[in-house]
């Protein structure tokens, strides 16, 4: 373990060093947080200033184009504790030292005919990859304003359902996503959104279809449609205090007249411990709940999901998921709220030391009803996030997950340590 802990720790300062002319979305601020981007506080922990990277950024004199680079770097490492029946269920789950996500990207903006915003990413694993090969392009796309109507964003892009997928992974209070049976990372096809009066909410509604992707035919490839509304009844004190609900759905088409749902527990490196395997089925409504409160340093997170999957053979089987977690930023610090992407961004710590997270979650997905019996997985995880600098990020989080599927009941603990810079 140590000799992996030295090989994140080396792997990450040379990134830290190449990476001053990169810029990725993780690490975009909000308006009301500008300031503490840019606050000239000296850390203990070297890192490179954000004037200098800036720097670097390539910017048309007539403002006809702009180029930006990204980096986004997480280096994991995953210990897992497992009884009897856990092992009788998915089998002994290997320790291990993971590249958790390299990221690199381009974007920026364009003038041809419209203005245009354009976003493209490749990444080595990854929280966001749609494919088993280790190397996947992630993003490729563009968006322009279709005046009153919204902005139209097409290519492959993330589907609009569910806060844990909106918002960037790496900036979550807790490691991993516990709800990804319900939702993929991306698709391909076009999204339309926009923005409430006064910014206190947002919608979006799109189509997708991956057929240029899967391989598939686009009759055999299934259509999925989804939409996510957003609406902020409390906005006090610049942001610091805010109450966030929303809504969403999902209509998923089936691919070869199947659907599958799957998930780990909350691990990138475990095997899939609830798993409905194929279901022959027509289509899947997916609904969604959620809601954020933040009262200065302390912020509570939760969301329901609940999808009624369309099949004759399985009997229309109803599965659901939800999970709840509680983070306190112990130094005072805060996660500012994005009121664009509707998600709260990374916590910018002030101090010289960083800033000290602590987060606590519980949670559960449960895939087993009428004809199919995937498995109900539930759990409960702490953590201890450190915001060393506004790039740097160590964490380290315990997992007590109970798993109730082939009628046995088994149990697996794990511990996962992460390192993190993004720019």
């Amino acid at each position: 373990m140590r000799k992996c802990i030295r090989q994140a720790a080396l792997v990450s300062a040379c990134l830290a060093a190449s990476a001053v002319w990169a810029q990725s979305p993780e690490s975009d601020v909000t308006p009301e947080s500008q300031a503490l981007a840019h606050d000239t506080t000296a850390f203990a922990i070297p890192d490179i200033s954000s004037k200098s990277l800036e720097k670097l950024n390539v910017e048309d004199p007539h403002d006809r184009f702009s180029i930006d680079f990204g980096i986004v770097a997480l280096f994991d490492y995953t210990t897992f504790d497992q009884d009897d029946n856990s092992r009788q269920q998915v089998g002994t789950q290997e320790d291990k030292f993971e590249v958790r996500s390299f990221r690199v990207s381009v974007r920026g903006h364009f003038e041809l005919l419209t203005h245009w915003d354009y976003f493209a990413s490749y990444e080595y694993k990854g929280f966001d990859q749609t494919s088993e090969d280790d190397w996947n392009a992630t993003d490729f796309r563009f968006a322009t304003q279709l005046g009153s109507l919204g902005t139209l964003t097409v290519g492959k892009i993330k589907e609009p359902f569910v806060y844990e997928m909106t918002g960037d992974a790496a900036n979550l209070p807790h490691h991993e996503r516990l709800l990804s049976p319900f939702f993929v990372s991306r698709g391909v096809g076009a999204t339309l959104s926009g923005q409430m009066p006064d910014q206190r909410g947002t919608w979006n509604v799109g189509w997708y279809n991956d057929w240029l992707t899967s391989g598939d035919s686009f009759g055999d490839s299934g259509n999925d449609f989804t939409g996510r509304v957003t609406f902020l009844p409390v906005w006090q004190d610049d942001g610091r205090t805010f109450v966030h609900v929303g809504a969403s759905f999902r209509y998923v088409g089936n691919d070869d007249n199947t659907l599958r749902m799957k998930g780990k527990p909350a691990s990138n490196v475990a095997d899939n411990y609830v798993d409905t395997g194929n279901i022959h089925a027509d289509h899947a409504w997916n609904y969604g709940l959620e809601a954020l409160f933040n009262y200065g340093s302390y912020s509570l997170l939760g969301e329901f999901v609940e999808s009624h999957v369309r099949s004759e053979s399985a009997d229309d089987p109803v599965f659901s998921g939800w999970y709840l977690t509680a983070s306190w930023v112990v130094t005072g610090d805060y996660r500012p709220y994005d009121r664009k992407a509707a998600y709260a961004r990374r916590v910018l710590p002030q101090g010289r030391w960083g800033a000290v997270e602590l987060e606590a979650r519980v949670g559960r997905v449960d895939l087993d009803d009428a004809g199919v019996a995937g498995g109900t997985m539930d759990g409960w995880w702490l953590g201890v996030n450190w915001w060393a600098t506004r790039r740097w990020k160590a964490s380290i989080g315990y997992g007590n997950i109970d798993l109730d599927r082939f009628g046995i009941e088994g149990n697996t603990k794990t511990v996962l340590s992460r390192i993190q810079w993004i720019y």
